[in-house]
């Protein structure tokens, strides 16, 4: 037994002293590292490749070298001596970007320690810098007669065999291999463009991009002009196309971007971004193209009667994307200067809409914009819809059903304000499912208007939904961040309390923001009639003044 103890003891010393040795100048190696966290292994089915030689390192990964990995992808070269890093990007199997930093690894600076440890059996030795905030150490070779590492840090040191970071995530060298042949990457015919640039179009390519409207103005004129694919209606204050969406079967995260600055109109306007239904027999695009007359009315014993907002027989209401909020000026009116203001040039608006995609997946469109202004300028927007890929399963059987939308979006052509809460009755829509829903759910949207001291913008206001009779949710929307978007409001009023308008809290929402939607759980429905009614206990006019809310929603669950 001693003697077999004996015997292992040199096999290890014979196998690390082999380890230790410089590797070949003259050689190819190839070096493979894992990763772990928290003193864990990672599952690691692409572990991190690197490719060595006297002319260049390759940074790449092993499903890379399999001709495996989706696109897009990055790699890394670093070019020796001059240690100029390359880095990579195939977008598409036809599509390769690249930029070249010569001054990348040069001005990497470190904090060296006396500490030790061993990995693969050289004796490595512990440098440290921070990125970003985090603390990397990196633990190197100079044993081994090469410099290389598994990330674009470190490429002077040695050969890096572990870099941890943050002191729980870990990259660590488990094999050394000699390749006896191997074509390296020619960086002389690569296609350079900046850095910038390179970033840009990778970050792009990870998603598809949906142009809807660019530098598109939203004003008011006696005779808007359309042209072939973009059309003007209400004076000009809507502006809409077709948008084809592709196919999926996976549910993607779907995101709609809008920016906005004032071309004229000074004032904080409602907007919205909406798909009009086409699947009934009526909508409001025939309304837009003829008359508001064209559109079913609702009436609740008020006295008034109103276009286009509950869903019939025969028509469904707008769906509404997104809630947004011009600020004052925006971009227009930049030069009325206040010390320390630096203001902002335009707004950008972002929201995520992924749970209406099945409304849009494989099918053509209608996508509008509206701005409710006066203005012969009016306001500039540009907008598109991004899809980025999810690993969610597509969800069979869901149900997406438009049930109410308050918006008069054709206000410029005499769709009435959403002052239907006057009366107890409020709003209220009745509503058929073929089947039992499980999980059923309402989108709903809500802000009020009326933009004087006493008027419902001002005055926080209870909104209570009501199903089949029962009170199934109640709040009260209200902002109270205005104050935060001041730099978006260069034509705000200042008033002698010093707070400006666009400071005011407000019911939903604020000047130069989107408003959220409210997910609102309704539980199971039974197959059959429903109906569902917005109570909202609006305040009364004033003289020429009157409130309104404009509403939004939208039933969604899984038969």
């Amino acid at each position: 037994m001693k003697r077999f103890s004996i015997l292992c003891f040199l096999l290890v010393i014979s196998v690390v002293a082999q380890a230790q040795k410089a590797l070949k100048p003259k050689a190819t190696y190839q070096i493979t590292y894992s990763r772990s966290a928290d003193g864990k292994p990672k599952e690691d089915r692409n572990p991190t490749i690197i490719i060595v030689n006297e002319q260049q390192n390759l940074i790449t990964s092993q499903n890379i070298q399999r001709n495996g990995s989706n696109y897009p992808y990055e790699q890394s070269v670093v070019a020796k001596p001059e240690n100029i890093l390359f880095q990579m990007a195939s977008l598409t199997k036809q599509s390769q970007i690249a930029f070249a930093d010569s001054s990348a690894i040069a001005k990497q600076a470190f904090e060296f320690s006396n500490e030790t440890k061993v990995i693969l059996g050289y004796n490595c030795k512990k440098a440290k810098t921070v990125v970003n905030s985090n603390t990397i150490e990196l633990w190197y070779t100079t044993d081994a007669g090469i410099k290389a590492a598994p990330t674009a840090l470190g490429q002077s040191l040695g050969l890096v065999l572990e870099q941890v970071r943050n002191g729980n995530s870990y990259v660590t060298a488990t094999k050394i291999e000699e390749v006896k042949s191997y074509k390296f990457i020619d960086v002389a015919h690569l296609k350079l463009t900046d850095g910038l640039s390179y970033k840009d179009l990778l970050w792009k390519s990870r998603f598809t991009t949906l142009n809807v409207f660019n530098h598109e103005t939203i004003n008011f004129i006696d005779k808007p002009q359309s042209n072939d694919s973009i059309f003007r209606f209400a004076g000009g204050t809507v502006i809409a196309r077709k948008v084809k969406f592709p196919e999926l079967q996976s549910r993607p995260n779907v995101f709609v971007d809008l920016t906005e600055q004032s071309n004229g109109d000074a004032y904080d306007r409602t907007g919205s971004v909406f798909i009009i239904p086409t699947d009934k027999s009526l909508s409001l695009m025939d309304a837009l193209k003829s008359s508001v007359k064209a559109l079913p009315v609702y009436n609740n014993g008020n006295g008034k009667t109103y276009q286009g907002v509950i869903a019939t027989a025969n028509y469904d209401p707008v769906i509404e994307l997104m809630r947004f909020f011009t600020p004052f000026g925006v971009g227009k009116y930049n030069n009325l200067k206040l010390k320390d203001k630096n203001w902002a040039e335009k707004v950008y608006y972002r929201q995520d809409v992924s749970e209406l995609f099945p409304l849009m997946n494989g099918k053509e469109v209608w996508v509008a914009v509206f701005i409710g202004n006066y203005d012969k300028g009016g306001h500039r927007v540009s907008m598109n819809i991004t899809l980025h890929k999810d690993r969610q399963e597509k969800v069979e059987k869901e149900v997406l059903l438009p049930l109410f939308n308050s918006t008069n979006v054709m206000e410029m052509a005499g769709q009435e304000y959403a002052t239907m809460f006057s009366s107890e009755k409020g709003l209220e829509v009745s509503f058929t499912i073929a089947k039992d829903l499980k999980d059923a759910k309402l989108r709903y949207i809500t802000t009020g208007h009326g933009g004087w001291g006493g008027g419902d913008e001002f005055v926080p206001k209870k909104n209570t939904i009501i199903l089949d009779g029962k009170e199934t949710f109640a709040f009260v929307p209200w902002r109270m961040d205005c104050g935060s978007y001041r730099l978006s409001n260069p034509a705000s009023g200042n008033f002698e309390t010093g707070l400006s308008s666009s400071d005011l809290s407000r019911s939903n929402w604020c000047p130069g923001t989107v408003t959220n939607p409210n997910i609102i759980p309704l539980g199971d429905l039974k197959a059959g009639t429903h109906t569902i009614k917005v109570a909202i206990p609006m305040g009364l006019p004033e003289g020429s003044y009157a409130s309104a809310w404009n509403v939004s929603g939208l039933l969604m669950g899984t038969e």
